[in-house]
């Protein structure tokens, strides 16, 4: 019995379908994902600070409650910003063999709307953007903040505007 291109290609699929779930490193789709997703913990990163807003971005957009990042003292800094600022419920550091973890509690108003419209990582390994004091700008005028490293820590642009100081751009929430 001859079989039509249809068939031939619906069988080429399955016989390709089985040899990608074969090839999976911790078995069939949809298997062990808490696993992957920690062996993928464990990967260097270029830019563990975009990672970090990519987390809470990816939180957000799912409706979490909370998200868990590796901890740092720059990743610290950034969330007691986003906390002084009411852009985060709050966070707390869980200690962690190798790491140390920075659970941080997402905000959500009355109706679901999350207090996160949009996060964007502004100075990059690649591309160092940096703000003297006469430089910061009000976010959106006034709804949204900077984050900036400055020599007297990590401040909103409110707080390094009243400061006068200038640094560099880390990122911008609204």
């Amino acid at each position: 019995m001859e079989r039509d291109g249809t068939e031939v290609l619906a069988a080429k699929r399955a016989e390709a379908k089985g040899r990608a779930a074969r090839a999976e490193p911790f078995g069939a789709a949809g298997g062990d994902r808490g696993r992957r997703i920690a062996e993928r913990s464990r990967m260097n990163s270029t830019d563990p600070i975009a990672d970090m807003l990519t987390v809470i971005r990816n939180g957000v957009r799912v409706r979490r409650g909370e998200v868990t990042v590796p901890a740092s003292r720059i990743k610290t800094a950034v969330v007691e910003v986003l906390k002084r600022e009411g852009f985060i419920a709050g966070f707390e550091i869980e200690k962690h063999r190798p790491q140390d973890r920075l659970r941080i509690r997402l905000k959500y108003g009355n109706s679901g709307e999350s207090a996160i419209t949009a996060i964007r990582r502004i100075s990059k390994p690649g591309r160092r953007v940096y703000w003297g004091k006469d430089d910061i700008q009000p976010v959106l005028r006034g709804i949204g903040i900077s984050i900036i490293s400055t020599p007297k820590g990590v401040l909103s642009d409110r707080e390094a505007r009243k400061a006068s100081v200038g640094g560099e751009v880390i990122c911008q929430v609204w």
